[in-house]
C-alpha cells in the first residue's frame, strides 16, 4: 500500500522498496496553463555543475541513462525512469520540478501529485493542490537525495521568478531561449529520445508500474535550414511592412530574450508618445514602459503616464518603514541602493496596500524585517543557526530543523543555574524568519569579542559562537538568578527585549535593576549591590529596590536595559 506523504516528509528508499529501478510520475495541471516538468541532477552542494544532468524535453536522458524522461503515460502528465544504482558518484540529489510556461501562478493548479512506483506497485505519493501555493511560478515537488543512503523527500517549495529563479537557485543560467533555434535534436535521423522509440529493448521493464505506451514520432522541430537566425518577435509586436527593408543592421545584432536590467530611472516622467518609428531590435526596452522586475513588481509592466508624471523628484520617498531602527541607534539594514521598497508610486489596490510590508531584500546574513521579525539567510556562508524551539514563523527554500541537545552535563548546569536553552538546529540553503511574542529583536555581531546575555533574552545565534554559563559575583539576588550566559567568538546573536532598549556606558556609579537588565559587555565587572539596612528593616514597608547590579569597567564597556521588568 502506498504511503501518503505531506510536505516535508522524508523516508529512506530502502524503507519504501528494495528495488532501485524506479518510476516517478508527476500529475499537474490547471485550466489554460502549460507546465514544463524537469529533473535536476545536483552535486553535494546542491548545484547543477554538470548540464548533462538537467533532464527535460530537449535533453531526455542523462549520459549513462540513469535518468530518463518517458513522457505522459498512465494518467501522469510526465514520467521518469530513475535507476539509483547507475547514478554517478558526483550526483547527490535529483530534484523533480514543475514550471509554468507563460503567465500564471501555482495557486491555480488543480489537485496533483508526485508518486514513486517500484516493481509495478506504487510505494509513495505526495499529493498537493493550489491552496498550498501562492504566487510561485516554479516549484520543487520532490527529491531523491543521498544521505548515507538514497532517500525521498516531499518538498512543495517554489519561486516567484519561475524557471530563471529555479536555475539560479541551482547555480545555473537561463540560456535555453537563446539557444532554441540551434537545438541539436534534428541532427539525429531517428525520432526524439523522449518519445519512446521503436528500440524495443528493456525500457518498460517490469520494475515500472505503468509501461510506456508507444507514441507517434514527434515532427522535427526545425523545418528548414535557411531559416532566419534570430528569435521570433514577442507576442503582439508585428513590425509594419513598410520599413522592413531598412532594418537589416538591427537584426544583425545578437538577440536577447528579455530586458531585465535596462530600466528607466525612478522618479522621471516617461517619454511623450512618439511618432511611429522603425521596429526596435528584439530584447531592447520600448520607450514609455518600465522594466520593473524588482521588489515584487512584474517584469515588463507598462508604466502609467499619469502617476509617474506627478512624482517627478526621485528622492522624496519617506523612509517610514525603517524609522524605528534609526530611533534605536541601530544602522538601517535592508535598504536597496537608495530606493525604499515602498516609494514606487502605483495605482491604489491590493499591491499598493501591501507594498510596505514586503520582504526587505539585502545581501546580508541577518536582516531585521521589522522590529519584531528577523530573517537569516542560511545560504550566506553556510553556517548552521541555533534558535529557540518554536521561534520559526516562516521559511523559504530547503531548510531542515533538528533537535539540538545540551547533553547530560549541559542539562544539569542549565537546570541548576536557570540558564537552560531549549534549542533547535537550522541547516540548509534557504531563509528562515524568527519571532517570539512580538518582542523587539536586535542582531548583535561579535568579531572576537564577547557579550553577556541572560538565556531568557536569547532568540537565536550562529553555531560558530561559543557560549557558557557565567556566575555573577555577590551574595545573591532574591527571586532572581545568580548566573548569565556568555557568548564570545565570531558570529551573530539575536537578543530580544520588551520594548525599545537603552544602551548606557559603564561608569563607577552605574546600577541597573536585575529584572530589567538585558545584556552587558563581557569585560564589565558585575557585583550585587544591596541597600538593605537593619534600621530600615525594623520598620514595616520598603522601596522595592533593595537589590541591584553594579557595573564597573574601563571606558568602552556598556549595559543594555529594557523598559520592562521580568
Amino acid at each position: 500500500m502506498a504511503r501518503e506523504f505531506q510536505r516535508g516528509h522524508k523516508a529512506k528508499i530502502s524503507d519504501l522498496t528494495a528495488g532501485t529501478d524506479l518510476y516517478v510520475g508527476v500529475q499537474i495541471g490547471a485550466p489554460g496553463l502549460t507546465f514544463d516538468i524537469s529533473c535536476f541532477g545536483l552535486d553535494a552542494n546542491e548545484q547543477l555543475t554538470d548540464d548533462r544532468y538537467f533532464v527535460f524535453f530537449n535533453q531526455p536522458k542523462s549520459p549513462e541513462e540513469s535518468i530518463q524522461l518517458l513522457g505522459a503515460q498512465a494518467g501522469d502528465t510526465e514520467s521518469f525512469r530513475v535507476t539509483l544504482d547507475r547514478i554517478p558518484a558526483h550526483i547527490h540529489k535529483l530534484s523533480f520540478t514543475a514550471t509554468i510556461d507563460g503567465a500564471g501562478q501555482m495557486s491555480q493548479v488543480s489537485p496533483g501529485y508526485i508518486r514513486v512506483v517500484a516493481g509495478g506497485e506504487e510505494v509513495v505519493r505526495y499529493s498537493f493542490n493550489g491552496s498550498e501555493f501562492s504566487t510561485e511560478r516554479a516549484v520543487m515537488l520532490g527529491d531523491f537525495y543521498l544521505k548515507d543512503v538514497w532517500r525521498f523527500a516531499a518538498v512543495g517549495q517554489g519561486f516567484d521568478g519561475g524557471l530563471e529563479a529555479l536555475l539560479k537557485n541551482f547555480g545555473g543560467e537561463v540560456e535555453e531561449e537563446q539557444q532554441q533555434p540551434a537545438a541539436p535534436v534534428p541532427q539525429q535521423g531517428a525520432a526524439p529520445g523522449f518519445a519512446p522509440p521503436a528500440q524495443a529493448g528493456p525500457p518498460p521493464a517490469p520494475a515500472f508500474g505503468a509501461p510506456a505506451a508507444p507514441q507517434a514520432p514527434a515532427p522535427a522541430p526545425v523545418p528548414q535550414a535557411p531559416a532566419p537566425q534570430f528569435t521570433p518577435p514577442p507576442q503582439g509586436s508585428t513590425p509594419p511592412p513598410a520599413p522592413a527593408p531598412a532594418v537589416p543592421p538591427v537584426h544583425a545584432a545578437q538577440t536577447i530574450a528579455a530586458p531585465l536590467h535596462t530600466q528607466q530611472p525612478y522618479g522621471q516622467p516617461p517619454h511623450a508618445p512618439q511618432a511611429p518609428q522603425p521596429p526596435q531590435s528584439y530584447g531592447q526596452p520600448v520607450p514609455g514602459q518600465s522594466q520593473g522586475g524588482q521588489y515584487g513588481y512584474p517584469q515588463g509592466a507598462p508604466a502609467a503616464p499619469g502617476p509617474y508624471g506627478q512624482q517627478q523628484p526621485g528622492g522624496q520617498y519617506p523612509p517610514q518603514h525603517h524609522q524605528p531602527y534609526q530611533q534605536q541607534g541601530m544602522p538601517p539594514q535592508g535598504i536597496p541602493q537608495g530606493i525604499p521598497p515602498q516609494g514606487i508610486p502605483q495605482a491604489p489596490g491590493l499591491q499598493a496596500a501591501l507594498q510596505k510590508f514586503r520582504e526587505t531584500p539585502t545581501g546580508q546574513r541577518w536582516t531585521p524585517q521589522n522590529e519584531q521579525l528577523m530573517r537569516v539567510d542560511l545560504g550566506n556562508n553556510g553556517t548552521a543557526v541555533l534558535a529557540r524551539q518554536g521561534s520559526m514563523v516562516m521559511y523559504q527554500g530547503k531548510v531542515e530543523f533538528s533537535y539540538k541537545g545540551a547533553g547530560f552535563k549541559g542539562r544539569v548546569i542549565g537546570n541548576a543555574t536557570g540558564q537552560e536553552m531549549q534549542l533547535m538546529r537550522c541547516t540548509g540553503a534557504g531563509q528562515v524568519f524568527f519571532a517570539e511574542s512580538a518582542a523587539h529583536l536586535h542582531p548583535i555581531e561579535l568579531q572576537g569579542d564577547g557579550i553577556c546575555v541572560s538565556a531568557e533574552n536569547v532568540l537565536a545565534f550562529d553555531e560558530t559562537l561559543q557560549h557558557e554559563v557565567r556566575r555573577i559575583e555577590g551574595h545573591g539576588i532574591p527571586g532572581g538568578a545568580l548566573f548569565t550566559m556568555l557568548f564570545h567568538g565570531t558570529g551573530t546573536v539575536v537578543v530580544k527585549t520588551q520594548g525599545v532598549p537603552v544602551v548606557l556606558p559603564v561608569t563607577p556609579t552605574t546600577f541597573a535593576d536585575s529584572n530589567a537588565i538585558v545584556a552587558w559587555s563581557a569585560a564589565s565587572q558585575v557585583i550585587v549591590s544591596s541597600q538593605v539596612r537593619l534600621r530600615r528593616q525594623a520598620f514595616p514597608g520598603h522601596s522595592g529596590e533593595t537589590v541591584n547590579l553594579q557595573f564597573r569597567g574601563a571606558p568602552g564597556n556598556f549595559i543594555v536595559v529594557q523598559p520592562y521588568e521580568v
